[in-house]
């Protein structure tokens, strides 16, 4: 039976629990992608208040794939220096890092990144900016091998692990979609091609980084969206990175496109809304032997401790409560119980869009 608080070994990475920080977007690197004093705080302080393992805020592989302002770059060696440290001072206090590596894809900004967004596809979508360029072969192939470069980095840099991002509408996520992926080659059509370019990053990140570097991957168990890729399809993308190598699959759904059902859903006021994925973990869980994680609206630890001991997810992922309280898992580890004290607003993104970084701001305070 699994437990929050038990010492364990997921996804090639010894833990000291099984609670961890989902990867978290906080605003606060400079202009190319290297950490600052701000992030250096919030991730001592992540490693302080108790999480099993950080997953560091989706850094970029290229610059082409930069999405946001204050976001982590990953993309030149320059960086693994900053990038020592950050993983020093979260081994210092005991805690596990991991790099979450992404390429934005047709989300990617002109604005912010100074290159034109690409995509499997050139369609025109609510949530591009603009219409992408869509990627030929030797452009994938450039893709796959900045991922694996970045991988390397990583390692170098101390990180015990990277997490691809293939959710939320990135660009692994666009060529797993229909939605995004009109390719009539052989990155197009089945779900074993759209699946290809996934598969073929976890090799190449392997090859880099060594074969026994942990590789986890955060994968969409739904788009949730018309025309996206379904819950069906996912269990069966997910055994097919299991043949790849993939060490984890963390579990999330939802795109810009999902209305409700993005990926940070507000008003998660009960316990009947939390845990919105877990039904999508437990149904990849039971088809692959790898270990498997979930995030979405985890509030209260007798929710984690239900999902945990049922046997559908082998680790708990949280985001916006480690915003508010990043001492939180030490507070219920002590015996303090009560439900975290996020309250599901989204206010913690405003200041960050503003170029000031992620902090809790309630809604009610920050459109004041």
């Amino acid at each position: 039976m699994n437990e929050p608080f038990e010492g364990t070994t997921i996804g090639g990475i010894v833990l000291r629990n099984r609670i961890v920080r989902s990867a978290t977007w906080e605003g606060v690197c400079d202009g190319n992608g290297a950490p600052t004093e701000k992030l250096f705080s919030c991730y001592d302080a992540l490693a302080e208040g108790g999480v099993g393992l950080i997953i560091g805020g989706y850094a970029y592989v290229s610059p082409e794939g930069k999405q946001s302002i204050g976001k982590m770059g990953m993309h030149d060696d320059s960086l693994v220096p900053s990038l020592r440290v950050l993983t020093g001072r979260v081994h210092d206090k005991g805690g596990k890092i991991v790099a979450q590596l992404v390429h934005a894809g047709g989300q990617a900004n002109r604005n912010v990144s100074g290159h034109p967004p690409v995509a499997p596809s050139a369609v025109s979508l609510p949530f591009y900016r603009e219409v992408p360029a869509e990627l030929d072969r030797a452009g994938i192939g450039r893709i796959v091998e900045e991922f694996a470069r970045a991988a390397a980095r990583a390692k170098e840099a101390g990180f015990d692990g990277v997490q691809l991002h293939g959710a939320h509408g990135y660009l692994l996520g666009q060529f797993l979609s229909p939605l995004t992926n009109a390719r009539r080659d052989e990155y197009g059509g089945s779900l074993e091609n759209r699946a290809r370019i996934l598969v073929e990053t976890v090799g190449a990140v392997k090859r880099s980084a060594g074969k026994d570097y942990p590789v986890w991957i955060k994968l969409n168990g739904d788009d949730f969206v018309l025309g996206g890729a379904t819950a069906e399809e996912t269990v069966s993308v997910a055994r097919f990175l299991e043949s790849a190598g993939i060490d984890a699959i963390e579990v999330s759904g939802g795109t810009p496109a999902s209305g409700a059902r993005t990926p940070a859903r507000t008003s998660i006021d009960s316990i009947e809304k939390e845990g919105y994925h877990r039904d999508l973990a437990r149904g990849i869980k039971r088809q692959v032997r790898i270990s498997v994680g979930v995030v979405g609206g985890f509030r209260t630890l007798s929710v984690i401790e239900d999902t945990l001991r049922a046997g559908d997810a082998d680790f708990v992922s949280l985001s916006r409560p480690l915003i508010r309280e990043p001492g939180l898992v030490n507070r219920w580890a002590s015996g303090d119980r009560s439900r975290a004290a996020c309250i599901s607003c989204n206010g913690c993104f405003l200041p960050a869009l503003r170029g000031d970084g992620i902090r809790c701001m309630p809604v009610k305070n920050a459109m004041g």
